[in-house]
């Protein structure tokens, strides 16, 4: 048999430079009757015979550690669940885990801002992902794609190229016309706060975007510029992540973020509303406020191997069309 699939061992696969989660690996004590705790540190360790198991069952361990036992995974919450259904009743860590998540409902509210704190903990220490999965090989939009990706113009392509945990960057530069109409402006003061998109009306705009990746996240960043011809500079930031399959969220200031879903229809890059939200320490709040500010959804087609051209419109269910604006553009730089 083979020794990691025995019944009377519990394997441990834990992020070692993680002071949190390190300290989790070396206080955990287990019931008796479950056999041997066995501990392994994924970076001291990376061609560890388990590690390689994990990967085959894609299971990220920059999102959680790893326990098996009797041939089951259990990682990110579910391991904090298992250690506190199986950890021996000792200990202060144990008592403490125990209290936490023993229920799945407060599992689920309690480990994404655990898992924050964690990475956010690995960015001040200046430690790299693990990236067990090897995510890095791969665009950051390529699984949001899918099996579409493959079918994608070279364009577009070039416009999601960037990588997770790289410093990769691609930038368009292009031409632009905004069009507010009146009942966005009575959002105005919101959308200053968030630093959103501009609230004018004007045409023929310079626009040049910057696509950033980031050694240690798997966002995708943006950095807008808008040459106004008769108004002042303006640029905002916001990042995208995913979230799951094709659903990705673009965070703005202070966490507020549109949800949106991928998809490639009709020979063009559909962004088709999902909501918005709150992204606060890993744990996304939904927002009903689709009623209040409008759905956006958005559109890009290939125009040539380096050109795109992209609208996006915000349409309220009362006042129609409140916001767009489209242009074309240019891919100047792909990757670094």
């Amino acid at each position: 048999m083979n020794p990691l699939l025995e019944h009377d061992r519990v394997w441990f696969v834990y992020d070692g430079d993680c002071p949190i989660c390190r300290m989790a690996a070396h206080a955990l004590r287990i019931k008796q009757q479950l056999g041997e705790l066995h501990l392994v540190n994924a970076r001291a360790e990376p061609n560890h015979p388990l590690l390689n198991v994990i990967r085959d069952q894609q299971l990220d361990l920059d999102e959680g550690m790893v326990i098996l036992y009797q041939g089951r995974f259990y990682h990110g919450k579910q391991a904090l669940r298992f250690m506190s259904r199986h950890g021996a009743p000792k200990g202060l860590f144990n008592h403490f885990n125990r209290l936490l998540f023993w229920s799945e409902r407060l599992s689920s509210l309690l480990y994404p801002w655990m898992r924050a704190t964690r990475n956010t903990l690995l960015r001040f220490l200046h430690k790299q992902p693990i990236d067990n999965l090897n995510l890095q090989a791969q665009p950051i939009f390529q699984p949001i794609f899918g099996n579409q990706w493959d079918n994608l113009p070279i364009v577009i392509k070039k416009h999601y190229a960037n990588r997770p945990y790289s410093d990769d960057k691609v930038i368009v530069d292009g031409i632009m016309n905004v069009e507010c109409h009146w009942p966005m402006k009575l959002a105005a003061p919101f959308y200053r706060l968030m630093g959103s998109i501009p609230l004018v009306t004007e045409y023929g705009i310079r626009c040049t975007v910057h696509f950033d990746s980031f050694k240690n996240s798997k966002h995708f960043g943006f950095l807008r510029h808008f040459w106004f011809v008769q108004r002042r500079f303006y640029s905002f930031r916001s990042r995208m992540l995913a979230i799951g399959e094709d659903k990705v969220i673009e965070i703005m200031r202070f966490g507020f973020c549109w949800k949106t879903r991928y998809a490639w229809q009709d020979d063009t890059v559909k962004l088709i509303h999902d909501g918005y939200g709150l992204y606060w320490f890993g744990h996304l709040i939904p927002l009903p406020i689709t009623g209040i500010l409008g759905r956006g959804d958005a559109e890009e087609r290939a125009i040539d191997d380096d050109h795109f051209a992209m609208n996006v419109t915000i349409r309220h269910p009362i006042f129609g069309v409140m916001y767009s604006y489209s242009g074309r553009f240019k891919v100047i730089q792909c990757l670094s």
